[in-house]
């Protein structure tokens, strides 16, 4: 998964990314995947209420104190330390179904769980291609602003993600967020920044067995795929 390629040569690379490499985002298995295939999960289906969800069946544990060891960069959270629920979920910035879950799932989620004291979320990096990369790599410059940067560029993936010139849509957008042309350029050649990145999206493969975007771990608890907001209350509710 990591790549002997420097930053500089991967900025210069924006410039004209193919597509169908980032169609293959949400997936490891280095298949090259066609535009029609890759959708975002389908939502939960409105005539049904959402006591009728059940939680999906966990995929998997791993040991909560390895999980939250410090890695490579500082986790960027949201919620309280001591809130009796983790959620730590990789994902990937050029993923559709990541997307998916982040405007679909996550506002309530935070609303209901987060903001509320009962849920701490922690989001990793797990990039698949050189675009997700720079994505995650401006949100971390963004540095405050890391969560806002990561929601306008899911918000914005469809005009960014396989367009013609990702580096200059990424400029346009970042220009929104406060960067200048110097400091989109510093922050994209910036090697050990790209390497932090990387490490956090190998120790998720190597450590925690992370395949595909999004993945999250609930108490420690291995859950893959765009949840919706159902689905993770029917996994959180009996936690708390």
């Amino acid at each position: 998964m990591t790549r002997a390629l420097s930053r500089r040569n991967l900025l210069s690379s924006l410039a004209a990314v193919p597509a169908v490499v980032l169609l293959a985002a949400c997936s490891d298995s280095g298949e090259k995947a066609e535009a029609e295939v890759v959708k975002p999960a389908a939502p939960a289906d409105p005539a049904k209420p959402a006591t009728a969800a059940k939680a999906p069946e966990a995929q998997g544990t791993v040991d909560m104190a390895a999980l939250l060891k410090p890695g490579a960069l500082p986790d960027e959270q949201l919620g309280k330390d001591d809130a009796k629920v983790t959620i730590v979920e990789y994902a990937s910035m050029t993923c559709p179904h990541c997307a998916h879950f982040a405007a679909t799932t996550f506002p309530e989620l935070k609303t209901k769980y987060i903001d509320t004291g009962k849920a701490r979320y922690i989001l990793r990096e797990f990039p698949f291609d050189p675009s997700a990369e720079a994505g995650f790599m401006l949100a971390r410059c963004a540095k405050d602003n890391y969560f806002p940067m990561v929601d306008v560029l899911f918000k914005q993936q469809a005009n960014w993600v396989g367009v013609n010139n990702t580096k200059d849509a990424l400029l346009q957008i970042s220009k929104l967020a406060g960067f200048t042309q110097e400091s989109f350029e510093a922050c994209l050649t910036d090697q050990k920044l790209l390497d932090d990145v990387r490490s956090v999206q190998k120790r998720g493969a190597d450590e925690f067995k992370v395949d595909s975007t999004p993945t999250f771990f609930i108490n420690g608890k291995t859950y893959k795929g765009a949840l919706s907001i159902e689905e993770m209350s029917a996994i959180i509710d009996p936690l708390l």
